[in-house]
This record gives structure tokens, C-alpha cells and sequence, in this order.
């Protein structure tokens, strides 16, 4: 971790702060569905990750979707050290 960022613990996750991230905007140039998925993956803890991805298909969102290159966030994440229970909610 750089030196000027300050580690964050027990950040306050409600349910404003999870729903922001089904309205944010997309990375650079990535499909929507993808770049929202992929940011709540980078963003969240497991629970609120599983919070976010209920909601997220609930207004239609497709865990499938695929970045610019093709890859869904699951072929990204499959080889991440701890993302088995992200993958095992993913696939659910």
C-alpha cells in the first residue's frame, strides 16, 4: 500500500451506498453491465457484493456480460487468490 493511502476498516456499507453502484457510469469505454459488475467486484465485500449482484438482476443485469476484449468478470477473476466465493455467487 502507498504510503499516502490510509487503510479503510469496517467501511459503513448501506443500502444507498450499494445501489450507487448499479447507476454508476462506465469504465473508459466497457459495456455498461460489464463495468458495473467488475466495479462492485473491486469495490465490495463478499456480503455486499451478493447484496449488490440481487439487486443488479433483479433491474435485468447480465453477470455475463463481457468487456471490450470478450471476457466476462468471471474468466478475469477465476485465478484471484480469494475469489471463490465471489465466483460460486456469480455462477448462481
Amino acid at each position: 500500500m502507498r504510503p499516502d493511502k490510509v487503510k479503510v476498516i469496517d467501511e459503513v456499507w448501506d443500502d444507498e451506498r450499494i445501489n450507487s453502484f448499479l447507476t454508476k457510469a462506465p469504465l473508459g469505454n466497457e459495456p455498461q453491465d460489464f463495468s458495473r459488475l467488475l466495479h462492485a467486484y473491486r469495490s465490495m465485500r463478499l456480503e455486499d457484493f451478493r447484496i449488490f449482484l440481487d439487486r443488479f438482476k433483479a433491474q435485468g443485469g447480465d453477470v455475463q456480460a463481457t468487456n471490450s476484449a470478450g471476457e466476462t468478470l468471471m474468466d478475469i477473476v477465476k485465478d484471484h487468490r480469494q475469489s471463490a466465493d465471489f465466483l460460486t455467487l456469480l455462477r448462481a
